[in-house]
């Protein structure tokens, strides 16, 4: 495994106590039978009763067995060794029946040979792929003929931006330019000993991202040998990525001002070719 996949793979291994714990991922609601899965892609997805899905880079898997719930045969991906560990002691737990398979997506097909009707990977999960072309080839490859990959993510220009704090700012906060936009094959490197996204408990490994245009990943997915169905922009953030945005009553985080003025989320589907007659 690249180093810096195996760095990452530690640091998630870190992080999935620290978010089982957390009020972000509420998991004591989860197993009362919350619904983790948002509105969009619930909507975007459509029924999945009787279908087969493959959640690639799951997690701890909560949003895979909620698939299950809604009635698909589901499967879920994951490097982190802590987080297939936790999702399969929940999925017993709870008696569903979700399966967990632990790998690097990019060496998964030597370990899993099916195909399934949906490939579906949300939020969360582009930036910490070095080779995003690589990576959609081996989701092209578990779709069936005739079904699909479904995609939702930050969107990556809204990954781009930093905020400025406000002493900086004339107590007014405001966005500006940071992160690369356009795909590099040197990641961004950082460094240990800051909290994650949930919970607050120092990580202290490093990782390593990588970003990705909306450019790069269309051709990644048609290059894949999928035709892009739609692709969709969303003036909204699955989390509350910069000081001062609420959570409005549908779940989603917004800025309280000019909020439609930036693209936050992106979801886009791709369809593989039915079988000829």
């Amino acid at each position: 495994m690249d180093h810096r996949l195996e760095a990452n793979r530690r640091n998630w291994n870190e992080r999935t106590p620290v978010h089982a714990a957390s009020r972000f991922y509420d998991v004591e609601s989860f197993k009362a039978g919350r619904i983790t899965l948002n509105d969009i892609e619930r909507r975007e997805v459509g029924a999945v009763a009787g279908k087969s899905l493959l959640h690639l880079q799951c997690h701890f898997g909560m949003d895979t067995m909620c698939w299950a719930r809604l009635g698909a045969e589901a499967t879920g991906v994951d490097f982190s060794d802590a987080a297939v560990a936790l999702a399969r002691s929940l999925n017993a737990e709870l008696g569903l029946n979700a399966r967990f398979v632990q790998s690097n997506v990019y060496d998964l097909p030597s370990v899993l040979h099916e195909q399934f009707d949906i490939v579906y990977t949300a939020i969360g999960v582009l930036c910490w792929l070095p080779d995003l072309h690589a990576w959609a080839k081996v989701a092209a490859r578990y779709v069936k003929p005739g079904g699909f990959l479904y995609l939702m993510d930050g969107h990556p220009f809204f990954d781009a931006l930093e905020s400025v704090s406000r002493a900086e700012n004339g107590g007014v906060l405001d966005l500006r330019a940071h992160y690369p936009y356009f795909p590099n094959a040197k990641a961004l490197h950082f460094e240990g000993g800051e909290p994650s996204y949930a919970g607050d408990a120092t990580i202290a490994s490093d990782c390593y991202e990588w970003p990705h245009s909306i450019e790069e990943i269309f051709s990644a997915i048609q290059g894949a040998g999928l035709q892009l169905a739609f692709f969709h922009e969303f003036p909204m953030s699955c989390y509350r990525k910069f000081p001062g945005m609420i959570r409005n009553d549908d779940g989603w985080w917004r800025f309280p001002e000019r909020n439609d003025r930036l693209p936050q989320t992106f979801s886009l589907l791709g369809r593989k070719a039915p079988p000829r007659r």
